[in-house]
């Protein structure tokens, strides 16, 4: 058996960022990732977006952490030199029945210590963005994109820089949880650390499942949601990010998103699956076009083109509502020096930085 004193599982953006947190704190950090890249799934598999912090309950860990985390990113992002853009968001009304959407968004916004935000009239709005259908629209300036990939190299390169060694197509096999702590099996290993921290993504609850003498019954139930993306076969009249108003039940919608290159994509849908499976489904390619042309009806037909999968881990009995970052600790769980992170879905990219020093912290006070 081997002993180490940190060990991260999970090489996505917040296992980097949790690893780069303890390595500057002067832990020891061994991070364990399955794949034989960092970052190939989750992390990898979304819109780039550097959310504002809009959406979320006043109080909650997405909230605070997303606003939090999106002001320190711009920072080393600028720093360490990482591509990113400050294009700024428009949450579009297309009809006057969704006026009042943007309304209450504005003050969850303002609750929320977001910066910048302002509504605009149908003519404001058409004049930044003249090829929308809108009644009026919130502007968020501070919504951006990133090169995600840049940034976990940047996350990876400083944890190394302090001593973490990265350890590629090491999955965990399975491990030991008891009053005594845990015990990780990986690579025909049996390490025995004083800090575990589970940052696998959509995998975090099935592993800590598969720890033996693990309580299940604290689990989450978790569900899996496939978000198709679509790509603009053609160039887009857009500049900025471009969101319908909320639906009822919490979605944000297919929306425009801009790569640094200046290229259009639509989505994320919501597509409940049973298995982890980043095949785009093809077929929802004609919702998509009666969504887009709710606020973009100049869409040209056969304009979109399958892009790519993501798939996010939905957690709780209700997967459609509303479900906050989790943090099972000791507390939870009773198993000393164990951290799970469960539900690290959006705005998880956005509060990566701020997530790894929340977690250091309460690893560190325990």
């Amino acid at each position: 058996m081997e002993e180490v004193d940190c060990l991260v599982i999970g090489a996505g953006v917040v296992g980097l960022s949790v690893a780069r947190a303890m390595a500057r704190a002067g832990r020891e950090v061994l991070v364990l990732e399955a794949e034989t890249l960092v970052g190939s799934q989750m992390s990898s598999r979304n819109s780039e977006v550097i959310h504002a912090g809009i959406y979320y309950p006043q109080g909650s860990l997405k909230a605070r952490l997303c606003v939090e985390g999106r002001r320190a990113l711009y920072a080393y992002c600028a720093e360490r030199g990482v591509a990113h853009s400050k294009c700024g968001k428009l949450i579009v009304a297309s009809t006057p029945d969704q006026l009042p959407l943007l309304d209450d968004l504005l003050a969850k916004a303002r609750a929320n210590g977001v910066e910048g935000m302002r509504r605009l009239t149908r003519s404001e709005t058409l004049a930044m963005e003249p090829a929308l259908r809108t009644e009026g629209a919130l502007l968020s300036p501070e919504t951006g994109i990133v090169d995600s990939h840049g940034l976990m190299l940047a996350y990876q390169g400083e944890a190394e820089d302090h001593g973490a060694t990265v350890a590629l197509a090491s999955p965990v096999a399975g491990g030991e949880a008891g009053p005594d702590g845990v015990t990780i099996e990986a690579s025909g290993i049996a390490l025995r650390a004083r800090t575990v921290v589970n940052c696998a993504a959509l995998n975090a609850i099935p592993l800590a499942a598969s720890l033996r003498g693990y309580p299940v019954a604290t689990l989450p139930k978790l569900t899996l949601a496939r978000g198709n993306y679509f790509s603009l076969t053609g160039p887009t009249p857009f500049k900025t990010l471009i969101y319908p108003a909320p639906a009822e039940r919490g979605g944000l919608g297919v929306h425009l998103t801009l790569d640094l290159q200046g290229r259009a994509r639509f989505g994320p849908d919501v597509e409940w699956i049973e298995a982890v499976d980043y095949a785009v489904n093809a077929a929802r390619g004609e919702r998509f076009y009666e969504a887009i042309r709710r606020y973009w009806p100049e869409l040209p037909d056969g304009a979109l083109a399958p892009a790519y999968a993501g798939i996010r881990p939905k957690i709780g009995e209700d997967p459609g509502g509303f479900a906050d970052f989790t943090l099972h600790g000791p507390e939870t769980h009773g198993v000393p020096g164990l951290w799970n992170l469960f539900g690290m879905e959006s705005p998880g990219l956005t509060s990566s930085l701020a997530i790894g020093e929340w977690l250091r912290d309460r690893a560190h006070a325990a």
